[in-house]
């Protein structure tokens, strides 16, 4: 037994009751069920803090797992079979075919996009992602159809006419209807009805235009498929109950070695997807820890305020003998139990968010959320919710349990201050490092979040130091001669002032919104200022070699037009670096996105004005030797290759081993025509090939350039690089809205400690205010000082707020996305005023009330 556990008063008998009742959990069970009779009064802070941060962590985890067990689910339909081979620019020869066909049974679609206009004169043209399905698709799942139609009928040659369906939205673009006829390449399709469900829509990459779905038979029909055009040919399997795809995988690419399928079952139906979900659940997650980080304020606050009420009842026991365990005890129990009814609650807000998802999303995903009871993100976030409530509870019950009966009963006026027991240091650093642990071993990017709890143990420091240079400067600032404002000056650090509880709990919370506000506004200035300004107006693809003097010398003589870039394109993907597969291979996860697929490759005799290489040298223009690759600098420092090593691209089904002669800088923002890699004259020369380009032009001139390039060259489709802008900023702003429904939940657990605190000095405050009554002051010079108090705390709050979320938006930025910080002060102005606003008012209710009271009754009561 400690010192602090000895009776605190020594009379006959006290120290026979502390031997008694020491350690005695029941006595101490008993106890906080009777004192819990009373009602919540003072633990009502407590509990909503708690329930908003573990709903949040519980809703957003049950939503994303909702929502990739959907996707898990519907694999099969949303792939388009039990397996999907993919080649580029190239059909499976005969014997790849037989070869399948004995081991299951084969659909095949082409994708490429292409430019559809109406037949009127001057119609306008639409780039669109044309699709040619066999009779067999889909394997799995269904298209719907407005009107119903059977598949096989709508796309059927009637009348020599062959028929198409299309997304609705492409009806309006072209301004015709249901049985007009729209022209794809050389070929007029009959528009039979409108697509309305398409279940594989969702494995394909992002799109740059509406569905074209048309039959198989009629492409070669459009002259559209030429050697080197961009088409990607799809083959889904359907496998018999004895065939795994492991197994058919592992055959195929024993059998074929080199022709360069790329190949996707269905658990990775839509990789793309799932990738973003996994990256948004997981900054949504670390969101909400920070809501429940502020909860915990709130949570430590809160058992203060409770335990400050409690100071006679505490000081009472201690002099009746009981020890200090027993108090620890008593209290533990009562936060606990009131911790796991707002664990409770949370969780159960968070089991019942993915229906509310569902009913909001709607099939805008192309599936649906597997609806269920998900009990690992319910479970994660009942941990978080109590560990926080012991965390942040332990400190207030060590001073409750170690200050002696006597202090407790002077605690109103003069404030104890004893340290501790050391017994709780290593319990408050255990609970908290199982906190931070949780938080990482947790998340799918444990290295973010171990950086987040970096960041945000050193944000609960500085702004727990903030708060006591506040009160240190308010302590030696010169006293005014204003009442009212030197009033407010003195209430920033007289004893039990809510400065600490205010700057940590609201600062946090502002500090999330402040990195959100400059985040997505670097983001949108970047997509809707910058890179307008310095983008090309349109890409042109499929430009043929035997069309492209033609097509120069057209844009050339067109009006308006400031600059052309043209190069030779094919596909290829990387399958070995120094003759090791990826597969083998630690690829960091910034250049993951390098493998999972064709990248596009280009060769140049010169560098590009601009180019900067960082290693290596260029070859010479006349260069005719073994092949030699420039490669992205980042890749290559990621990878740790540079000059010298070797890499395997496998083209048009070959692998072909090329040595890296370069590393050079490339700056995607600008949106000109880049490449991962650049390859030396001579072998893509030879190879099949398009052309890409890209035309600056006025604005006035862009319509006559797109109508003047897809009128002579059918085969070429263009790409408004305007409207592809617009696209992502769409998805920014719907990926923007749910960061900032999150980042409320922080600010609303700021603003409900920020009550706490209010509501703890209230008390105080009406005494304070009473007294002032008496001695003269009048309402308006008492609500001055008290609007002041809060005013300042706002504004300083803001300050230290705007600091940290600055720092914070800016290692993002920089150091996550890769992309320019800005600062943006209207977003930082915004939030401080919002702070002010919110503590003004909810000063202002506390005083308001205040000096709503009676002075006699309280003076004869005190």
């Amino acid at each position: 037994m400690t010192a602090l556990d000895q009776p605190a008063v020594g009379r006959p008998g006290s120290k026979a009751m502390g031997k008694g009742v020491a350690g005695s959990l029941p006595l101490a069970l008993r106890l906080a069920r009777r004192e819990l009779r009373g009602g919540l009064k003072g633990f009502r802070i407590f509990l909503a803090c708690l329930t908003l941060g573990v709903a949040a962590i519980a809703g957003v985890g049950s939503v994303s797992e909702a929502m990739l067990q959907g996707l898990q689910r519907d694999g099969r339909s949303l792939l388009g079979g039990d397996m999907d081979l993919r080649l580029t620019h190239v059909e499976a020869s005969a014997e790849q075919l037989a070869w399948l066909g004995e081991r299951a049974e084969i659909s095949t679609t082409s994708e490429m996009r292409a430019m559809a206009r109406g037949l009127d004169e001057g119609s306008r043209r639409v780039l669109v992602e044309l699709k040619a399905v066999d009779n067999l698709y889909p394997l799995y799942g269904a298209v719907e159809l407005a009107p119903a139609l059977d598949l096989d009928k709508a796309l059927a040659q009637q009348d020599g006419v062959w028929g198409t369906v299309v997304d609705g939205n492409l009806l309006r673009r072209l301004e015709v209807e249901l049985g007009e006829l729209v022209q794809i390449g050389d070929t007029q399709y009959q528009v039979r009805a409108v697509l309305e469900r398409e279940p594989d829509r969702t494995s394909r990459a992002f799109t740059l235009g509406p569905t074209f779905m048309v039959q198989q038979e009629s492409l070669a029909a459009t002259g559209l498929v030429q050697p080197g055009s961009l088409i990607r040919n799809h083959y889904r399997l359907r496998l018999d109950s004895q065939t795994s795809a492991a197994a058919l995988r592992s055959d195929l690419t024993e059998t074929f070695p080199e022709a360069g399928w790329r190949i996707r079952d269905t658990t990775q139906a839509a990789p793309g997807i799932g990738r973003f979900i996994d990256r948004l659940t997981l900054f949504l997650t670390l969101v909400g820890l920070t809501a429940l980080l502020v909860g915990g304020v709130g949570v430590g606050n809160a058992v203060r305020s409770y335990l400050d009420g409690k100071t006679g009842t505490i000081a009472t026991m201690k002099c009746l003998g009981a020890p200090g365990r027993l108090v620890f005890q008593i209290y533990m129990a009562q936060i606990l139990a009131l911790a796991l009814v707002g664990i409770v609650i949370g969780v159960a807000i968070g089991a019942l968010s993915p229906p509310a998802a569902q009913a909001v999303i709607g099939d805008a995903l192309g599936w649906r959320a597997e609806l269920a009871i998900y009990p690992v993100p319910l479970l994660t976030a009942a941990a978080f919710g109590i560990l926080t409530a012991i965390t942040f509870s332990l400190l207030p019950l060590a001073r409750a349990r170690a200050v002696p009966a006597a202090s407790l009963f002077r605690d109103l006026i003069t404030p104890a201050k004893a340290l501790p027991d050391r017994s709780v240091l290593p319990a408050l650093v255990f609970s908290g490092g199982l906190l931070a642990g949780l938080a990482v071993l947790t998340a799918s990017d444990r290295m973010l979040a171990f950086y987040f709890v970096v960041g945000a143990i050193a944000a609960l420091a500085l702004f727990r130091l903030a708060a006591q240079a506040i009160i240190s400067l308010s302590r030696r600032l010169p006293r005014s001669r204003r009442p009212g404002l030197r009033l407010a000056i003195t209430n920033l650090h007289r004893p039990g002032a809510p400065t600490g509880s205010v700057v940590m709990s609201l600062g946090l919370g502002l500090t999330v919104l402040v990195a959100i506000a400059l985040i997505e506004g670097n983001l949108s200035r970047q997509l809707q200022q910058s890179l307008p300004e310095e983008a090309p107006g349109f890409y042109f693809i499929d430009i043929q070699p035997d069309q492209v003097a033609d097509f120069d010398s057209l844009v050339a003589g067109l009006p308006g037009i400031t600059e052309v870039q043209r190069v030779p394109m094919l596909r290829g993907r990387i399958s070995a670096v120094n003759g090791v597969s990826p597969r083998d291979m630690e690829i960091p996860a910034d250049v993951q996105w390098i493998f999972r697929g064709d990248r596009g490759l280009t060769w140049m005799r010169e560098p590009r004005a601009g180019d900067e290489l960082t290693a290596g040298d260029w070859w010479p223009a006349d260069y005719s030797g073994d092949p030699l690759v420039s490669l992205d600098n980042d890749v290559g420092q990621a990878l740790g290759i540079g000059p010298g090593d070797k890499l395997s691209v496998n083209i048009l089904g070959r692998d072909v081993e090329v040595t890296i002669a370069n590393l050079r800088v490339i700056d995607w923002s600008n949106l000109t025509i880049n490449f991962v890699m650049v390859f030396s004259p001579g072998l893509l020369e030879q190879a099949p090939q398009s052309h890409i380009a890209t035309v600056k032009a006025e604005p006035e001139a862009e319509d006559g350039l797109e109508i003047a390039v897809t009128d002579r060259f059918i085969n070429v489709s263009s790409i408004r690089v305007k409207e592809a802008l617009e696209q992502v900023g769409q998805l920014m702003t719907h990926i923007a809205t749910a960061v900032r429904a999150i980042a409320a939940v922080a600010l609303a657990a700021g603003v409900l400690v920020l009550a706490g605190a209010v509501a703890a000095g209230h008390h105080r405050r009406v005494y304070d205010a009473v007294v002032l009554k008496v001695l003269g002051a009048t309402r308006r010079v008492i609500a001055q000082a008290f609007l002041l108090e809060y005013g300042l705390l706002g504004l300083v709050t803001a300050t230290i707020a705007a600091a940290i979320g600055s720092l914070a938006a800016y290692l993002v930025l920089t150091e996550i996305m890769g992309t320019p910080f800005v600062f943006m002060p209207q977003a930082v102005l915004t939030t401080a005023l919002l702070a002010t606003a919110i503590t003004v008012a909810f000063g202002f209710a506390g005083t308001w009330r205040a000096l709503g009271q009676k002075a006699a009754p309280l003076l004869r009561n005190e």
